[in-house]
């Protein structure tokens, strides 16, 4: 389904395109797609959100460059943990929230794939709000994420704990649903040590979703 959903993404991308490229496995489907493309004729310069993305499109030749140098970007295709009827999204399992928010905020059109199972009446009912900080005074920063409501879990990895490729921790905090995913986006992003969270308001335009129906889009009303 994901698989499906990817490759039906790639199908907005043109010659020429700066595309940004999304982390965890939905966006290594639209990766790989966009390679075979590339062998086709196709050129796209791509801005990828994370070190393993960059390491996939460069092992399967693609071109890469930087923020820096393109600071536009024609389209983002990247995945999503939860996604609910107003577009918002949780993301970062896959450990790149940070990049990939910045990435989103420069993409003129963000696509986000997902399979059916990540749509939610409302963000939070599923999973957890990944929240990256500071490594410096962390357990400050931990308490005060615990003054919002939640019981924040440090991520680990292999029994060691986790940095993301900015080399900073990743908290996950269980809400449960949130029914002002704006105000908690604020609210996390104004607590000192917090570097930025998960929560995606107003950024995806489109939420092209695989289902064992088959794939469909779901568009942004403007």
């Amino acid at each position: 389904m994901r698989k499906a959903a990817a490759f039906k993404a790639t199908e907005y991308l043109r010659d020429g395109y700066v595309v940004g490229l999304g982390t965890g496995r939905t966006a290594a489907y639209a990766i790989e797609r966009m390679a075979a493309m590339a062998r086709d004729g196709l050129k796209f310069i791509c801005i990828p959100t994370s070190e393993a993305s960059a390491s996939k499109a460069r092992s399967l030749g693609l071109e890469l460059s930087t923020l820096d140098e393109h600071p536009e970007i024609d389209v983002t295709i990247d995945g999503a943990d939860e996604f609910d009827a107003h577009l918002n999204l949780i993301k970062g399992k896959g450990g790149a929230l940070v990049r990939e928010k910045i990435v989103a905020s420069a993409t003129r059109e963000e696509i986000i794939v997902v399979d059916e199972e990540k749509s939610v009446r409302m963000l939070g009912e599923k999973e957890a709000v990944p929240v990256e900080l500071l490594r410096f005074g962390f357990r400050v920063t931990l308490r005060k994420l615990e003054a919002l409501g939640c019981n924040p879990k440090l991520r680990s990895n292999d029994n060691a704990l986790y940095f993301s490729d900015n080399g900073n921790l990743i908290a996950d905090c269980r809400f449960g649903p949130l029914s002002n995913p704006h105000k908690l986006h604020e609210e996390l992003n104004n607590i000192p040590g917090v570097v930025d969270n998960g929560i995606f308001v107003g950024l995806a335009k489109r939420i092209i979703v695989g289902s064992r129906n088959g794939v469909h889009v779901i568009e942004k009303l403007t």
